[in-house]
This record gives structure tokens, sequence and C-alpha cells, in this order.
């Protein structure tokens, strides 16, 4: 097909929108992806997932330097060269977005720089990265366009000295005194990372709770951890006035259920609380693809908007992650290819890189109370674990969300080192649903922190060897 004719066309390069034109691809359909960056990858690679877990890794480093001295063995105070860790994070991405670029040539994708917008059901106009522009026609269309921080209005003082998470990860310089506005998942990561370079990290958070989504029991194992680590943490507070006077920016903020104010001056302030989707400016209107009211496109379980030839996936229609994001990707390629599929998983796994890290998969306690459905919960503390206790963190907690009638696990959460990693087998147990007895007779290696979902399995029913529980009937 000619340059300006695609079979799909896909806009956006992230993990849903390279995930798309790759199995597209292979599925021998002809594929153009349209991005602004020079490789495919989007804010995940390029300015999210990758380079902040290059500095968590750096991050939980020297932590445990730090905390090596309680087991007898002390090192020296870290010099830490800026330089040299910028570089160390640009070589991960230029190496995970190079290789990317390396695997779309592979498939004969053909990759374009610049920015699409919709002239009509089938058709773009691109603007392309070095000028001129491009028309391409297509035979269907997946929008992967992402999201980007929000920013409120009383922070938008064309300061240098506040930053979102983009700026945050170029990492320009460590802050004396830095402020987090948004006690969430992505300004709690950055907020280890800085308090582990050496600033004095403070919060301020609108609710009552760190991780609003997050499941209480995992959230308070992290609370109590960056209580010792921050210099303060303010919940049901909310920020009233910025002002940047030169030497630093003073912040004034409030309890939010009302009472006295106070200022205190940052060096820099980290603006974390949310992200919008990008889907203005698109040419959306030319199309029949509709919107809610908070900007994100509608579409079915096949990921198909109301314009029967665009497909939409990730953020800019609210699923906020990027292995969602990829699945959506792959459903929205079978089904332009013909094949029957369609987007409908019993767990998605949520993962908060902070140390400790935190895991849900499936029903939650709070989505079981809105529902209205009864469950069981069974616990087993990492204060029983003897690999945990190895490792001197043993302030973990594994947790099965169960249907008592049935014994099949809902849902899983999980709070301590490495903890990303243990989910996978709560979101295989959910997928499959198995039950607690098909979990507590699979033998786990021993001493393994996978041990303790094992552990909690048995727990449901006051079998496990290392806790005492009542023995249930």
């Amino acid at each position: 097909m000619g340059a300006d004719k695609t079979q799909i066309a896909i806009i956006g390069g992230g993990p849903g929108g390279y995930v798309a034109a790759f199995r597209a691809a292979d599925l021998g359909l002809d594929v153009t992806l349209i991005d602004l960056d020079e490789n495919p990858g989007g804010v995940c690679l390029y300015r999210g997932c990758i380079p902040s877990k290059a500095l968590l890794h750096v991050a939980k480093l020297l932590n445990e330097a730090r905390e090596a001295s309680a087991w007898g063995i002390t090192f020296g105070e870290p010099k830490i060269d800026l330089d040299q860790l910028r570089a160390y994070k640009d070589r991960v991405v230029a190496k995970m977005t190079g290789g990317l670029g390396q695997l779309s040539k592979a498939r004969k994708i053909t990759y374009v720089r610049g920015r699409a917008r919709f002239t009509g059901p089938q058709a773009l106009k691109i603007d392309l990265h070095g000028g001129g522009q491009q028309q391409l026609t297509f035979d269907h269309a997946v929008l992967a366009t992402g999201s980007r921080p929000i920013v409120l209005p009383a922070f938008d003082i064309d300061s240098q000295r506040i930053m979102d998470s983009t700026g945050a990860l170029e990492l320009r310089d460590v802050p004396e005194r830095l402020l987090i506005v948004g006690g969430g998942i992505i300004g709690l990561e950055l907020g280890q990372v800085y308090c582990a370079l050496g600033s004095a990290v403070s919060v301020v958070e609108m609710t009552d709770g760190l991780i609003p989504p997050g499941d209480r029991d995992l959230v308070k194992v992290l609370a109590k951890r960056l209580e010792s680590q921050f210099a303060g943490i303010h919940l049901n507070t909310k920020v009233t006035g910025v002002t940047d006077s030169g030497s630093g920016v003073d912040v004034t903020w409030e309890p939010t259920g009302g009472g006295d104010s106070s200022t205190h001056t940052f060096d820099r302030i980290l603006l974390s609380i949310g992200r919008r989707p990008n889907s203005e400016d698109l040419g959306l209107e030319t199309t029949g693809v509709r919107l809610t009211p908070r900007g994100f496109v509608e579409v079915d379980l096949q990921r198909r908007t109301a314009e029967p030839s665009i497909f939409a996936i990730g953020d800019v229609i609210g699923s906020a992650l990027a292995h969602t994001a990829s699945h959506e990707g792959i459903v929205a390629a079978e089904v332009i290819a013909g094949q029957r599929s369609a987007f409908e998983p019993n767990a998605i796994p949520s993962v908060v890189y902070t140390d400790p890290e935190l895991a849900w998969c499936g029903l939650t306690e709070k989505d079981a109370e809105a529902q209205g459905r009864t469950i069981k919960v069974a616990r087993f503390p990492w204060a029983a674990s003897g690999r945990a206790t190895t490792q001197d963190r043993s302030d973990g907690v594994t947790k099965l969300i169960v249907d008592p009638e049935t014994e099949r696990i809902l849902g899983v959460g999980i709070a301590g080192p490495g903890a990303g990693e243990l989910i996978a087998e709560g979101v295989l147990a959910v997928e499959m649903a198995a039950l607690v007895q098909d979990v507590a007779l699979c033998i786990h290696p021993h001493p393994t922190l996978s041990e303790t979902m094992m552990e909690a399995a048995e727990a449901y029913h006051g079998l496990s060897p290392h806790i005492t529980a009542p023995r249930r009937k």
C-alpha cells in the first residue's frame, strides 16, 4: 500500500499503542504507528514507569546501605553523582525505546513521527516532526493518546520550582526541602527517590489516607515506613496559596474540615494529583466518537468507540495502567483482524513501587462493601515469614478476599518488598477461579516470600503452622 493509505492507523506509541501495532502486524495487517517521539515507548518508557523504576532501584540501594549498620555492616556516606545517575537512567530509557524501534522495523510497521488529527471517520492529517504534513486514510484506527498531569490553577504561577512527574524524573537537582502535593502512587514513589537522595520530603493530601484507592491494610504498612522517612505527612489538608519568593516557594495550607491555615517554605514542589486524558484537539468532532463528561473516550468490550472504524485504549479511556493498555491493544488488533476477542479480565493487578511495595488484584474489601457482598478475609503477617525475617522486613502482609460460600478467591493483596512480583500468583488464582484449598495445596518453596500466599490460604481454615488462628468449623 502507498504511504497515504493503511489498513490500521495507531495514534500513540505507548504500551497500548505499540503492542496493538505489533499484534496487528503479526496478524498480517498493514500498520502505521504515529507518535511524536523518536521510537515507540510513550510516557511509560520515556517519562514514567521505566525511568522511575531505575531511580527507585537506586533509592532502595541507598536505603539498604544505610540500614545495614543494624546488621553489623557499616558503609561510608554515599557520594551521589547526579550527572552519572541521570546518564544511567537515560541509558535504560534509550535501550528500551531503541529496542522497540528495532522491533517495529522488523515487523515492517510504518512509523511516522508527528501529531495526528482526524479529518473524518477514516482519515487523518499528520503534522510531521520537523515540518510538513501528511494525509493518511485508513480502514481502522486505534486511539492510544494517553494522558497528562493535572495542574491546579493555584500552582499555575510560572515558577521553575514547581514540577510535575516528568520534571521530577529529569532530576535537575536534589532540593533540600521538597513538598509533594497529592499522596498518590506517583508522588510517593518519587518522594522516596528524593528522600533517599537527601531531600527532606513532606506530603499534603486532601483525603484521610495515602493512596486513596489502595487497600487500607496494605497502605498502613507503607504509611508507617514513610512516617519515619518523610519530614511530614499532612492528611485532610488542602493547599490554598502558592507564591514563589525567589529563594523558595511559600505554600499555605489548611485542614479540609476548616481551621487555621499555615504557611511553609520549600525549595521545590512536586504536583502529583492525577492525570487527565489526551482527548482534546484530535479532530474527534469530525467522527462519531463520544466522550464522557470527564473527557474519556467511550468504548465497548472490544474497545470500539461509537464510530465503528475507530477503537480506543489505555489512559484516554480511563485504563490508567500500562499493562491494561497493552492487553486492550491486543484485543483491538484482534478484533480488527476479524478474530473473536473482548476485554473481560477478572483481575487487573495494581502495584505501588514504593518500599515496601503494595500490590492488589481482583475484589478489595472496599469493593465488597460498596457491592454489599459478603466476604471472608484471610491474612498472613510477614512477621511469621522466615524469609521476611532474614531480610529484616517483617512488616508486610498477604491477604486473601474469599467468597465464604464457595471458598473461591476473589481478590489478593500484598504489602512488602517484592509485592509487585508476588501478585501475579494472585492474578492467576482469581482468573482461574481458584479455591482457597487449591492454593493451600500448592507446595511453595521454603523459605520464600511466595510462601505467604500458601500460608494465607492455610490461615483461612485456621491451619497455618506459623500463626495461631481459630480453627474454622
